[in-house]
């Protein structure tokens, strides 16, 4: 049996756990991909990740598999393996998963947001309001995210957030290179802010139809650039 005193010991030697190398791996390459740092189309050399990150070859090739089961890279054996090209259809499917559930989530954070719930979301406001006013428009989608994460935690599922994220990747990256386009940013964060204004005054209707509005709105915008450019996978391939 357990000794309670023990408890706290073993709490903490779970938590200080490393993150085997494997996950760490996956969790660089995934976030420099979605984020564009390594571009649609690009080489991936298993041999440079395993002196980048001093480890053998099984770690990384476990990291590249999860990342081929995401569509995010393209293993072609005896050939080489390459960071995938966009999808248009894959981002439409992760938008319609993440509209699903933020509707469910928004209309449960409305029973039972806090008023400290509701500074916390005006601090992210104003965070986007600094990016956008420092022009460091790279910096926006971290700060979204947590913004929408906030929210799923709200509701009291915040596991939706992990599903919604798994399904978002190859939407992420179009929201990446929608985020120069002229007024863009400063329109999703007006929409974030009526999401807010509804979570405040309790009104489940005017907060699922914000989130409904900004959700759709901001596709559109992506939607408009389908097959634009060599960053996007043809329609027919």
């Amino acid at each position: 049996m357990i000794a309670e005193a023990d408890i706290p010991r073993l709490l903490r030697v779970s938590v200080e756990r490393p993150v085997p190398k494997a996950e760490q791996i996956y969790d660089l390459l995934r976030q420099a991909i979605v984020r564009l740092r390594m571009v649609p189309g690009a080489v991936i050399s298993e041999k440079a990740l395993c002196l980048e990150y001093g480890v053998s070859r099984t770690p990384v090739r476990e990291a590249l598999k999860r990342l081929a089961d995401e569509d995010l890279v393209d293993v072609f054996p005896h050939s080489g393996t390459y960071v995938s090209k966009i999808s248009f259809e894959v981002a439409e499917e992760g938008f319609v998963i993440r509209r699903a559930l933020e509707i469910e989530s928004i209309r449960r954070a409305v029973r039972f947001v806090t008023d400290d719930d509701i500074a916390r979301l005006d601090h992210l406001i104003a965070g986007m309001h600094d990016i956008l006013n420092r022009g460091a428009l790279h910096e926006y989608i971290e700060v979204d995210d947590a913004f929408h994460a906030a929210i799923a935690g709200i509701s009291r599922y915040p596991r939706i957030w992990k599903f919604i994220n798994l399904a978002k990747a190859h939407l992420d990256r179009m929201r990446q290179l929608s985020a120069p386009l002229p007024g863009h940013l400063a329109e999703v964060t007006e929409q974030h802010t009526a999401i807010v204004r509804a979570l405040e005054r309790r009104n489940a209707g005017q907060a699922e139809l914000a989130m409904t509005i900004h959700l759709e709105a901001s596709f559109a915008v992506m939607s408009a650039m389908d097959g634009d450019g060599e960053y996007f996978k043809r329609k027919d391939a």
